[in-house]
């Protein structure tokens, strides 16, 4: 890469904070968030996702872009100075599990206003194939006024952020590089490799980077529904799904997975995407569909079996308490977004049953705005006795 490039990094939540601060430690950085209140938090040297230590965020914060260093800022002015710009904002589904590109967008028209000749604006955001080419550069061309990949370029290398996990962090887990020519991929390709230690490798087009991403975890959900649905036939059964995984594990050859919920902004999320660009070209995905309905089921089933287990043991199911320990969408993680025990407690209401909800991760001001539900973070606060626990 050349010495005097300065990068932006649009989006500083789970995957573009820690992405932001490797970089800093070798080049100029502006990371921007229009959320104020997360800017002035980042400002202060703490990062409340958990994802980069206080100590680490402080070391690289600066206040210019003229050394290597962090200015973290919501001004989409202190954005023209760079010359690279790397897009991590979320990718959603709506109500209808269809993708919502609003804040894919709204960033691509932000960068769009400050472009100039020679820049290259690298998404890291989960999508179909085709949305860098066919949604994001148009609108970069038509906010800059610039011919793509003559005057401005593009790239895409998929975000493998693990939110919670402290050993595969951003430099220890090889990259996908792609770019719009094959001298940008090179180029883009260098880029990464300057922070990833694990390596990186470079498709052959954007579309197959993007492909790539959203099959990742498509194939990790497919695999959690096919255990999930052995969990329910082995209950029936009377027989411990554990006991029969562990077993089936001796084999080299065996994929080893666990039932539970599957939640967050990834997981859970992407094989919308991958379904609704094949429902696009007139073909209705069976697999990622069926496995997708089968894994949106899980909080349901685990209250209901819950109910049941509380029947049996002569328990008067109205009015009655049952605690569920954990609210975030995982373990050893403050996320909440899309979380599936919301589903357990939602079907529980629905027997009329009391539900106190602990998790010492989570934010009880987070928890009220996204799912309207008092949170107990403090253990004392927790009643001396529950009909049934579930831990989530």
């Amino acid at each position: 890469m050349n010495a005097q490039d300065k990068i932006a990094i649009i989006g500083l939540g789970y995957v573009g904070l820690p992405l932001a601060v490797e970089f800093a430690k070798h080049y100029p950085v502006c990371g921007f968030d229009i959320n104020t209140k997360r800017i002035s938090e980042l400002k202060s040297g703490v990062d409340k996702t958990l994802e980069v230590e206080n100590s680490e965020l402080s070391s690289v914060l600066s206040e210019s872009l003229t050394t290597n260093g962090l200015l973290v800022s919501n001004r989409a002015d202190d954005l023209a100075a760079c010359n690279i710009y790397i897009v991590t904002v979320p990718t959603p589904t709506d109500e209808l599990n269809k993708p919502v590109f609003t804040p894919l967008v709204k960033a691509s028209e932000t960068v769009g206003k400050v472009l100039k000749k020679g820049d290259i604006v690298i998404y890291e955001s989960t999508v179909y194939p085709g949305v860098t080419e066919d949604i994001c550069v148009p609108i970069l061309a038509k906010e800059s006024g610039l011919k793509f990949n003559t005057d401005f370029f593009a790239g895409y290398s998929p975000e493998r952020i693990n939110p919670g996990d402290k050993l595969h962090t951003v430099t220890k887990i090889l990259k996908v590089t792609s770019g719009s020519t094959p001298e940008i991929a090179k180029r883009v390709d260098a880029l990464y490799r300057s922070i990833i230690t694990a390596g990186t490798h470079l498709a052959p087009s954007i579309k197959v980077a993007e492909a790539a991403k959203v099959i990742e975890n498509s194939q990790r959900d497919i695999n959690i529904a096919f255990v999930n649905e052995l969990s329910k036939i082995f209950r029936l059964l009377n027989i411990d799904t554990q006991a029969v995984l562990e077993a089936a594990g001796t084999k080299w050859n065996f994929i080893k997975f666990t039932p539970g919920l599957v939640g967050g902004h990834c997981i859970g999320v992407d094989p919308y995407y991958l379904a609704q660009k094949a429902i696009e070209t007139g073909y209705t995905p069976e697999i990622i569909l069926a496995g997708r309905r089968m894994n949106d089921s899980m909080g349901s089933y685990v209250a209901t079996e819950t109910v049941k287990m509380m029947i049996k043991k002569g328990a008067t199911i109205k009015d009655s308490n049952v605690l569920v320990l954990g609210i975030t969408f995982k373990e050893n993680c403050p996320d909440i977004r899309n979380s599936r025990a919301i589903d357990i407690i939602r079907e529980f209401e629905t027997y009329d049953i009391s539900v106190d909800v602990y998790d010492p991760w989570a934010s009880s001001d987070e928890v009220e705005h996204e799912y309207g539900l008092g949170l107990i973070c403090d253990q004392n606060q927790l009643k001396p006795s529950y009909d049934a626990i579930v831990l989530a």
